[in-house]
C-alpha cells in the first residue's frame, strides 16, 4: 500500500492525526486524547508520534495509531526524538528542592523500544537545542555553561567520553552529514569579537576552522544536508548606525573543506528576513532588505545565480525534492504566497492568499502546502488549510484554539519526482463547501480631484512597482531637511545643493533676500545713470558733487549705507544697557561677572559710535 501524507493538529482540548490526500480522514486506531495536552511531535523518521499528558508521555505508532509505549514521567513541557526515533528526550519544569537534597534532574533520555530511562541531567532552559544527536545516533552532545560534553549514546548513563572547554559558548549545531562536524558559537564579550569554530568530533584537539565575527550577539547556524557547508546568520540587538530599531544582521558562508569562506554581500539595506538551503545542497536563498524585500539565489560557493522579483516577502521554503520554491510574506504582511518552479527557470506556478498564517509547510511528496492559523497569535479563524501546488484549495478544517499543526516527516524518496506538474485533484468536500470570497477591489490611496485619472508619480510608487529605491539614511535626511524653520531667522544654505533641500519657509525667505538685493542693485544703477562724471574743457575730470538723496539720516547723522545705520542702532542699544547697569551699580546692587564685563566695554562702544558721526549731547 502506497504511503499517504499525514499531519497532526493540537487544540486546547484534543490532539488528532489525519491522513491527507486523497482520503482526508482521521487515522484509524488512534484514540484522540483530551485534557491538558501541553505538547506533541513526530519523530524525524516519521515512524513515531509522541504527546504529553499531565501524568505521562504516550508514544504512538503513527501509521496504525496504536500506543506503542508509555513513559511514566509527569508534567513534561517539551519532547523530542533522536534522528532515527530510537530515543526520546523529555523536559520538565525545574523544581526547587529543600536544602541538602540533590538537584532536580528535569531533562531525561528514554529508550523508545523498552521505555527505560537511559540518563538524566539538570537543565534550566526549556529547549531541545542544548542536546543533539549525530545522524546515526552513535554520539550525542550536551551544552552546559562554558563546556560541550560529548557522549557515546550507548554509554549515555556514564560520564562524558570527551569534553570541550569553551568559555561563553551559547549555541552549537551538529551537521546532518556523514561526518561528525560540530559548529560552536561564542558571542562577543569583553571587547573580543565573536567566534564560530568547527570541530570534527570526537577530535577536539584543534578546530578544523575558526572564524571571527563582528557585530554578532546571537546566531543561527544552518548546515546543508550534505554537511559540507555552513551558513552563519549573525544578529545584534541594537543597530549602532541608527538605521533600524531591530539591530543588524549579516550572513556568512563557510566551506568545511576550507576552499571558501566569505561574507555574503547583499545589495539592499535592511535586515535579513530568512535564509534556506536547497535540499540538494547546491544552492541557498536569502530574503533581505526593507520592504519590498529582495530575494536572491546563491550557489554553494556564494555566487549569485538568480534574483527574484521584489515584494513584501519574509519567508522562503524549498519543497522536499527541491523542485519548487515558496516565497511568502507572513507576520505583519498580507500573507501572499508565490510558488516558483526551479526546473522551469523559476517560472511562477501560482499565487495563494494565505492571510493570518502562523504555520506554512510543504508535504513530504512536494505536491501540497499546509497553512495553519494558530493561537495565541490569533484566537479567531483558527484551523488548517491545504492547497495544491497549482494554487487550488484541497482541504479545510476549522478549529477552536489551534495551538500547532505539522506534516509527518518522511523521506522524499518514497514519493518519486514527476517531470510535469500534476494537475490538482478533486478537492475534498470541506473545500468545496467553503464560500469562495471575491477579493474586494482595493480603494487605493486618496487622491485629490485634480490628480485623479492621471498616472501615479514615481515618487509615490513602491520600489517593486517601478518607483524609486528606498534608502533609510536618505529618508531620514529628507525628514530633517523638511523641518520648519523660524521665520526671520538666518538659515544655513548649501549653495551647491541649490533649492532642492530647502523647506518652503527657507525658500520663501531666500526669495525675499534675493528680491531685496535686486531692488537695491537697481536703485544704485539708476543713481549712477543720473550722476554722470562732468568733464572739463581741458580734458581733466572734476569730482562730482554728492548725489542728492543718497544716504539715510537719523538723529542728525547721515549714514552712507543701511549697514552703518543698523550698526548704529545696535551700538546705541548696548550703550543704553550699560547706562542702566551703571545706575544699578550706584544703587548698591550686586552685578553678575558678565554684566561687569559689559560695563567695561563702554569706552569701545562710544568710540565706535563716534566713528559713525555720533556726538554725545
Amino acid at each position: 500500500m502506497a504511503s499517504v501524507p499525514q499531519f497532526y493538529f493540537r487544540t486546547s482540548k484534543i490532539i488528532g492525526l489525519t491522513d491527507a490526500a486523497p482520503r482526508y480522514e482521521d487515522v484509524e486506531g488512534f484514540q484522540q486524547p483530551t485534557g491538558n495536552l501541553r505538547t506533541c511531535t513526530y519523530s524525524p523518521s516519521g515512524g513515531h508520534f509522541a504527546y504529553t499528558t499531565v501524568d505521562d508521555v504516550k508514544i504512538i505508532d503513527s501509521t496504525s495509531g496504536a500506543v506503542s509505549q508509555t513513559i511514566p514521567v509527569p508534567n513534561v513541557y517539551e519532547v523530542g526524538f533522536s534522528p532515527k526515533g530510537s530515543y526520546l528526550c523529555t523536559y520538565e519544569r525545574p523544581v526547587k528542592l529543600d536544602d541538602g537534597q540533590n538537584a532536580h534532574h528535569n531533562f531525561k533520555v528514554w529508550d523508545v523500544a523498552t521505555g527505560e530511562k537511559i540518563s538524566q541531567f539538570v537543565q534550566k532552559n526549556q529547549t531541545m537545542a542544548n542536546f543533539q544527536f549525530t545522524y546515526d545516533e552513535k554520539f550525542c552532545a550536551r551544552l552546559v555553561p562554558n563546556e560541550l560534553q560529548f557522549y557515546e549514546t550507548k554509554k549515555l548513563g556514564g560520564p562524558a567520553s570527551h569534553k570541550l572547554r569553551v568559555e561563553g559558548c551559547t549555541a552549537f549545531a551538529i551537521s546532518p552529514g556523514h561526518s561528525y562536524y560540530i559548529a560552536i558559537f561564542v558571542p562577543e564579550r569583553k571587547g573580543k569579537p565573536a567566534v564560530v569554530d568547527v570541530y570534527n568530533a570526537p577530535n577536539f584537539a584543534r578546530p578544523l576552522s575558526t572564524k571571527s565575527l563582528f557585530k554578532a550577539e546571537r546566531v543561527v547556524l544552518k548546515w546543508n544536508n550534505l554537511g559540507t557547508s555552513l551558513l552563519v546568520l549573525t544578529m545584534t540587538e541594537v543597530d549602532q548606525t541608527g538605521k533600524s530599531y531591530y539591530g543588524e544582521s549579516t550572513l556568512h558562508l563557510r566551506g568545511i573543506a576550507g576552499n571558501f569562506d566569505s561574507r555574503i554581500t547583499l545589495d539592499k539595506e535592511g535586515p535579513i528576513h530568512d535564509v534556506a538551503w536547497c535540499p540538494d545542497s547546491k544552492e541557498f536563498a536569502v530574503v533581505y532588505g526593507y520592504m519590498p524585500a529582495k530575494t536572491m539565489i546563491f550557489n554553494y560557493r556564494g555566487e549569485t545565480i538568480r534574483t527574484l522579483p521584489l515584494g513584501p516577502r519574509n519567508t522562503i521554503l524549498y519543497s522536499p525534492h527541491g523542485r519548487f520554491l515558496i516565497l511568502a510574506g507572513f507576520g505583519n504582511l498580507q500573507g501572499e504566497v508565490d510558488i516558483y518552479d526551479r526546473q522551469n527557470a523559476y517560472k511562477k506556478v501560482s499565487t495563494i492568499d494565505a492571510s493570518n498564517t502562523s504555520v506554512c509547510e510543504w508535504s513530504p511528496d512536494g505536491r501540497y502546502i499546509l497553512f495553519a492559523t494558530t493561537s495565541p497569535r490569533l484566537r479567531v479563524d483558527n484551523g488548517v488549510k491545504i492547497f495544491h501546488v497549482t494554487g487550488k484549495l484541497a482541504f479545510v478544517r476549522e478549529m477552536t484554539e489551534l495551538f500547532s499543526a505539522s506534516w509527518r516527516p518522511e523521506s522524499p524518496d518514497i514519493y518519486p519526482l514527476r517531470s510535469a506538474i500534476s494537475p490538482a485533484p478533486e478537492p475534498h468536500v470541506s473545500a468545496t463547501a467553503v464560500e469562495v470570497k471575491t477579493p474586494a477591489k482595493s480603494a487605493g490611496a486618496y487622491r485629490p480631484p485634480h490628480a485623479r485619472g492621471s498616472a501615479t508619480p514615481l515618487l509615490f510608487k513602491r520600489e517593486d512597482e517601478g518607483g524609486f529605491a528606498v534608502n533609510a539614511v536618505d529618508a531620514a535626511q529628507q525628514r530633517v531637511k523638511a523641518m520648519r524653520t523660524v521665520p526671520g531667522a538666518a538659515s544655513i544654505e548649501d549653495d551647491a545643493a541649490g533649492e532642492e533641500g530647502l523647506s518652503k519657509t527657507a525658500l520663501r525667505n531666500k526669495k525675499k533676500r534675493e528680491a531685496k538685493k535686486a531692488r537695491e542693485a537697481a536703485e544704485a544703477a539708476a543713481v549712477s545713470e543720473k550722476v554722470k562724471e562732468p568733464v572739463a574743457t581741458n580734458g581733466t575730470s572734476t569730482p562730482p558733487p554728492p548725489p542728492p538723496g543718497l544716504g539715510i539720516t537719523k538723529n542728525g547723522i547721515t549714514f552712507k549705507n543701511p549697514q552703518d545705520e543698523k550698526k548704529y542702532r545696535g551700538l546705541m542699544k548696548k550703550l543704553r544697557a550699560i547706562e542702566d547697569l551703571k545706575l544699578r551699580l550706584d544703587k548698591g546692587e550686586k552685578l553678575e561677572e558678565t554684566q561687569e564685563t559689559k560695563i567695561n566695554t563702554e569706552t569701545s562702544v562710544r568710540s565706535e559710535l563716534a566713528a559713525l558721526g555720533w556726538k554725545e549731547k
